[in-house]
């Protein structure tokens, strides 16, 4: 079957339960092994990036397997590394449905899903079940009800929980859909939370005899002089990578369209230029002391050199995965390595 009318039968259910179902279809074939024809082939494309190797450098984003309950079904179709959650110490259910929204003629999606998630124990559990031999990043938050002057606590509860586990881990200070969560993003409360963090990084480390990179997730919708800032904390602090970035909380892309008045964060192809222009802003601070990840509106293979060219070292899909289907792995893997 085409993915063109897998996803028109899927899209005539509603957006979260079409998304619950898909992933229960792909593990379920992946189990009966009947998900090869789904999965495009193209040769490896190896990168080393945070002193990790991977298969290729197009990843799957945060967001799409909370839980990491179907990490062997999302590795099978090719991608480079994973990246699960966002998680938090605690389960929790998220914000009140309908919580996800479809702008089908714009190839976009509005999400206030609000780190719905299992739990971090739940979470562990399943990664390390999991048959992947690709590098997996563990994306870990704050409970919604832990104050924003206490988050700290939560992610250092996190990062330990972890830490064994993660190929890196993303530190999510971006989500629009955590209320006083972006504000985590600027000034004395990112430099102390960087603190915390690199400080349990490096005794965990010891701990382990391991190091495990740290990456900060930072959202779209930052001028250049925000930027600059965060740049400096994180060179400052020595964190191992930055992912740009996150959804917006722009609309003008998106104006008169159908559940454009939706509160959350918005993704897909409206976001394209403005996570690559963060892209292209954060190298020219970072230089080459922090790799950059890129996500963000990528929905075909050029959009992912794209991001390449502007300046980071892997690219992430969501959005683009979701409208495009498996082929824009391939896609985007042969763009950026023809390329080269």
């Amino acid at each position: 079957m085409p993915y063109s009318l897998l996803r028109s039968l899927l899209f005539q259910l509603s957006p979260e339960v079409s998304h619950e179902l898909s992933l229960e279809w792909m593990s379920a074939a992946n189990r009966l092994k009947l998900l090869k024809p789904f999965i495009p082939s193209f040769e490896p494309s190896p990168v080393e990036v945070m002193g990790i190797k991977f298969p290729n450098p197009v990843g799957l984003a945060a967001g799409l397997d909370k839980n990491a309950d179907h990490i062997d079904a999302l590795g099978a179709l090719g991608f480079g590394f994973l990246e699960v959650g966002t998680v938090t110490p605690r389960p929790q259910p998220g914000n009140p449905k309908p919580r996800l929204f479809r702008l089908k003629d714009k190839q976009a999606i509005i999400n206030r899903m609000g780190f719905n998630n299992k739990g971090v124990s739940h979470l562990v559990e399943q990664v390390k079940k999991s048959q992947f031999s690709g590098p997996i990043g563990i994306n870990i938050g704050k409970n919604f009800d832990t104050p924003v002057e206490d988050a700290m606590s939560d992610y250092v509860k996190g990062l330990r929980s972890v830490y064994e586990h993660a190929s890196y881990i993303a530190v999510n200070v971006s989500s629009p859909n955590t209320p006083g969560l972006r504000s985590l993003q600027f000034g004395d409360a990112l430099n102390e939370l960087l603190d915390a963090i690199k400080e349990e990084q490096l005794l965990l480390s010891k701990q382990y005899g391991r190091y495990v990179p740290v990456a900060i997730k930072i959202a779209p919708d930052m001028d250049e002089n925000e930027v600059a800032q965060v740049a400096k904390s994180l060179k400052a602090r020595e964190l191992d990578g930055v992912i740009a970035g996150n959804t917006t909380l722009g609309r003008d892309q998106v104006k008169g369209a159908l559940h454009s008045n939706e509160s959350g964060g918005l993704s897909g192809a409206p976001l394209t230029e403005k996570s690559t222009h963060l892209i292209r802003l954060l190298k020219s601070e970072l230089s080459d002391s922090l790799p950059i990840i890129g996500v963000g509106g990528i929905m075909t293979g050029d959009m992912a050199l794209d991001k390449i060219r502007a300046g980071a070292s892997l690219v992430q899909l969501y959005t683009g995965f979701i409208y495009q289907g498996p082929k824009l792995i391939r896609d985007s893997v042969e763009a950026i390595r023809f390329a080269k």
